[in-house]
């Protein structure tokens, strides 16, 4: 037998198990499910020294590749972030469990009753990349969801993924609920992802990738199931000139150089022309003092001379990495504008004391997440409530922002009659 066949038959028994599990968890009660999410946080926590000491394997593996720091960093496990993940899943079960919500109920003159309930998608593809975190989010979110989840992580990740996994699965045996609502691909072979992104013989409904830009767009170009992604984070945050100086300073360094490798890490920041003279030195300063690369118009290089000459490519680059583009616009139309050519719907930010300017911002741009004196990193699932997210979605269908329990469920129509017939 073939590897390609073997691969093929290993992949066709992980989605029908997932089929198989998905009925049951669609039907699973609340209690039964928030089970199963605190059994997993406590699996993860006793089993942390194991979680690092996986993980060690992989970081060995992947500092031998000379790949970007910010990779190694998504990468990284330490006592801090595998508690994140403990607390990210009981997060997840103190929320509301979104299964059977009633969205709208109304009865038309002929006396049927319609409502619009929240139903589970199904089963559930996530193809992510060095990011060992996303396994207990991503397994995490879809079971409170009422969704099997089929994971496949980069190979970079690969013990850490195994590691977490197995605690997933030990949880949902202490809950009585199938351990194949929760399943890796056991395998680093690619040809894996071919056979999720053409659905696995039917049993995947939705894909959600979550990594660089080339997994994304094919992911993007190849799936034939629909999907939940973004393709890029180009962020941006416009200080305008009613900002307070402090507050601009502050939030600029934050959304920056927070954690740079992150898709919410702004990437270009807009300076008002009107505001220049107080705003632009210190601004630039800051970032550069702070270990940050700026690369800059013929304005922002006159402020200081550690200033790079930008590109036009740098307004449309994702550095995930200590670098930022600057320039100087005129007023808020301006940034506006220049975020619609060369943003990527992401998140944006504004930072003014203008209620009014502010206003515009919020509801002009067309970006997923614009928020008004705070900082672009606030786009996380976990920041919003959510408990964890499984990636945030720019496009428009659907779902939008970032994805977490509700965004996971669709819905149908139950109707209600009492012998109705029509004429």
């Amino acid at each position: 037998m073939t590897t390609e066949v073997s691969n093929q038959d290993l992949m066709l028994t992980l989605g029908r198990a997932a089929r198989a599990a998905a009925r049951l968890l669609a039907l699973a009660p609340a209690a039964q499910k928030n089970e199963a999410l605190t059994a997993m946080a406590a699996k993860i926590r006793r089993s942390a020294a194991d979680i690092l000491s996986e993980n060690r394997r992989d970081l060995e593996a992947a500092q031998g590749k000379n790949l970007k720091a910010s990779f190694i960093d998504r990468l990284t496990l330490n006592d801090a972030r595998v508690e994140d993940m403990a607390k990210g899943l009981e997060d997840i079960a103190a929320l509301p469990d979104p299964v059977g919500e009633v969205i709208a109920k109304w009865t038309r003159p002929n006396g049927l009753v319609f409502s619009r309930v929240r139903v589970p998608i199904g089963v559930i593809g996530i193809v992510y990349e060095s990011r060992p975190n996303v396994t207990a989010d991503a397994g995490g979110l879809c079971l409170k969801s009422g969704n099997a989840a089929i994971l496949r992580g980069g190979s970079d990740g690969f013990h850490s993924s195994a590691a977490i996994i197995a605690c997933l699965q030990r949880g949902l045996d202490a809950a009585g609920l199938p351990r194949t609502a929760i399943q890796m691909v056991p395998t680093a072979d690619r040809a894996c992802v071919g056979m999720m992104l053409d659905g696995l013989d039917g049993t995947i409904d939705l894909i959600v990738p979550r990594g660089g830009k080339s997994l994304v767009a094919r992911v993007q170009q190849d799936a034939r199931v629909p999907v939940f992604s973004h393709l890029e984070g180009i962020c941006h945050v416009y200080v305008d000139k009613a900002a307070d100086i402090e507050m601009a300073r502050k939030v600029v360094l934050n959304a920056k150089m927070r954690r740079t490798g992150v898709c919410g890490a702004a990437e270009t920041i807009l300076i008002d022309k009107a505001g220049a003279e107080r705003l632009l030195k210190p601004i630039v300063s800051t970032l550069i003092d702070a270990g940050c690369a700026v690369r800059g118009d013929q304005a922002v290089q006159a402020a200081d001379t550690r200033v790079i000459a930008a590109t036009e490519a740098d307004w449309g680059t994702e550095y995930l990495d200590a670098i930022v583009a600057m320039k100087l616009v005129d007023g808020v139309g301006e940034a506006m504008a220049h975020i619609a050519r060369h943003g990527s719907q992401h998140t944006e930010s504004i930072i003014t004391e203008d209620t009014a300017t502010a206003e515009r911002f919020l509801n002009e741009v067309d970006s997923a997440i614009v928020l008004h004196n705070a900082s672009t990193q606030f786009a996380d699932g976990g920041e919003f409530g959510f408990g964890a997210e499984i990636g945030i979605a720019t496009g428009k269908l659907h779902a939008r922002g970032p994805v977490g329990v509700e965004q996971l469920t669709t819905f149908k129509y139950q109707v209600r009659g009492a012998g109705q017939i029509r004429p």
